[in-house]
């Protein structure tokens, strides 16, 4: 079986969302916006370290941002085939194999007295109040915080792993023990013995008996001696401590990073990883996994948690890593708007599985990172990435602290990025070549970058009549015939399209980025960089070497570009600040 669907309403910072699920899952988004509050909402049903008292509701529980007396959290699951659980819930679940959970918890709107009801069903509107949570020894979750006490957990399950190895010797292997554990006392008793013969332990005990006879009378009898109390065999194996060897030799395990892949690999082993188990079913819920660990260790950690965990896993993660190794309709994206949580293309989808079609199944680094963005600038290639993460800091727009990603689509090929990040409900503004082309087999000229956009917009926007009518004026005359140069006519309506496509988030070069940055306010600067060049030939010279160029110029030159500030050049990137802006407006 597997919890499909979650549907919170007046919870938290959820005010109406509703979030699917998959076997496993990465729920991703910024920090505060609500990936913890998710996961408690399923452990107030299904959690069973929790008490009743854990699960009274508070008043932060309640959607935050308007009046409301009442939360409602609804469980979803289907495939309910397991024996273990269809015997437990008897009478509780559908024909067609599906089960609901409820939560609900109210507030006295004089008195602020806060409690909650259960309940369980068919389906959400055949659920019937049950008095607790009886179901819990047969469908529960265990839990990992992002706040894991390494040490201790690591000390107290290594104690649960050498009793559980014990449970599983065969007799042979008993014998086998008890024989070595005979050998070991004795040889313990030995060290007992002869600890206390070393000459700073036996001065050292002279000196504290001396003291001690000063102070008191009483006890005069007895001597303090230092002990090893290593001969109590049970003890000291309670005691072995987990350490690394490298060549024969103890190495220290003192890195946190380390530290979290054995406390996951300790929990994994705990909580059954290898079998399916006939007596309950877990839903595994683990915050961070990534915490410490080099970007390499982070994919093994998902794959291995992933594959290890018997169950369906829900992982959450701020780790472009981890999200590069789910597929994309494992993905459940968290984002707020208006002050409202929500999950973009209602969790995990086919239509954000769709989207990665063109894509590829393994996403890269790069854009991974994309997808915990609030905006995305898609450039053309490297020369305009090195360009406009320069520029971004020179004019004060801070990339990182804006949370803006500027993705190289490596080409024209924007509409697959598009649709990704349209389905991940992603912002994002594009900037590319104003190409102009010939027609195939034509003696025609198009301008090849007005028409990309223009299908974009029809693509993915929402048709606008002033757009329209725009475009049933000019667009025509978006080719012309005999020559490449178009005529005045042409390039009017040329301009009149790129200013109105520039609403939508679409950005066209006058030409191209190498003549543009040529033809800026840097100009001169340029020319002084191709020295021995003559300047009709130095844009060439810019094309011919376009990124090894930018790499160049602005290694000796950044700060140069905060003269660029104001020029049509910047624009996209105010553009991604105006958004950022315009969604801190409504969050807040």
């Amino acid at each position: 079986m597997i919890l499909s669907t979650i549907k919170l309403e007046g919870f938290r910072n959820f005010k109406k969302a509703k979030i699917n699920l998959s076997k496993k899952s990465l729920v991703i988004g910024s920090n505060d916006i609500g990936k913890t509050n998710l996961l408690w909402a399923i452990r107030l049903l299904l959690d069973r370290s929790l008490s009743d008292f854990d699960i009274e509701p508070q008043d932060s529980d309640f959607y935050a941002y308007e009046e409301t007396n009442k939360f409602e959290i609804a469980l979803f699951f289907k495939d309910v085939v397991d024996d273990c659980v269809v015997s437990k819930l008897k009478g509780k679940i559908s024909d067609d194999d599906k089960l609901c959970l409820v939560y609900r918890g109210f507030r006295d709107k004089t008195t602020k007295a806060k409690s909650f009801k259960l309940f369980a069903g068919k389906s959400f509107l055949e659920v019937e109040e049950i008095e607790d949570r009886y179901y819990r020894k047969v469908l529960n979750v265990k839990y990992i915080s992002s706040k894991r006490d390494f040490n201790n957990y690591i000390k107290s399950e290594k104690n649960y792993l050498f009793q559980i190895a014990k449970e599983d010797r065969t007799d042979e292997q008993v014998e086998s023990d008890n024989k070595l554990f005979s050998e070991i006392q004795n040889d313990l008793k030995t060290v007992d013995e002869k600890i206390p013969k070393l000459k700073f332990i036996s001065s050292a005990t002279n000196t504290i008996n001396n003291e001690l006879s000063k102070l008191s009378l009483h006890h005069q009898k007895q001597q303090v001696v230092f002990d090893a109390s290593t001969s109590n065999v049970d003890s000291f194996i309670k005691n072995v401590s987990i350490a690394s060897k490298s060549k024969g030799e103890n190495v220290l395990i003192g890195g946190d990073g380390r530290l979290n892949q054995i406390y996951l690999a300790l929990w994994a082993s705990r909580n059954g990883i290898t079998e399916e188990s006939l007596t309950e079913v877990t839903i595994f819920c683990i915050e961070e996994p990534e915490a410490h660990l080099h970007p390499h260790q982070q994919r093994k950690l998902a794959d291995y948690l992933n594959s290890s965990l018997n169950g369906q896993v829900l992982l959450t993660s701020h780790s472009p890593q981890i999200t590069s190794e789910f597929s994309p309709n494992s993905i459940v994206r968290l984002l707020n708007k208006n002050g409202k949580t929500s999950a973009a293309s209602n969790g995990c989808s086919k239509i954000i599985d769709d989207a990665f079609i063109d894509f590829g199944y393994r996403k890269s680094i790069i854009s991974a990172e994309a997808m915990f963005s609030d905006v995305v600038f898609l450039i053309e290639g490297p020369s305009e990435d090195l360009f406009y993460k320069t520029l971004s800091k020179q004019i004060d727009i801070d990339l990182d602290k804006l949370n803006i990603s500027v993705l190289m689509v490596d080409g024209i090929g924007f509409s697959t990025y598009i649709k990704i990040l349209n389905s991940l409900e992603i912002d994002w503004v594009l900037r590319t070549d104003n190409d102009i082309f010939k027609v195939p087999h034509k003696d025609e000229y198009s301008f090849a970058g007005i028409k990309r956009c223009i299908k974009y917009y029809k693509d993915y926007f929402k048709s606008d009549e002033e757009t329209e009518k725009l475009l049933l004026e000019h667009e025509s005359n978006l080719k012309w015939s005999a020559s490449p140069i178009p005529p005045k006519e042409n390039l009017k309506s040329a301009e009149l399209i790129i200013k109105d496509l520039e609403n939508y988030g679409f950005y066209l070069s006058i030409k191209d980025l190498e003549n543009d940055f040529f033809n800026s306010p840097l100009k001169s600067e340029i020319q002084a960089f191709f020295l021995d060049l003559k300047k009709d030939k130095i844009v060439e010279a810019m094309q011919k070497r376009k990124a090894t160029f930018m790499f160049d110029f602005l290694k000796n030159n950044k700060q140069l570009l905060s003269k660029l500030k104001d020029d049509v050049i910047a624009k996209p990137l105010w553009k991604c600040k105006s958004i950022i802006e315009f969604i801190q407006d409504e969050t807040n």
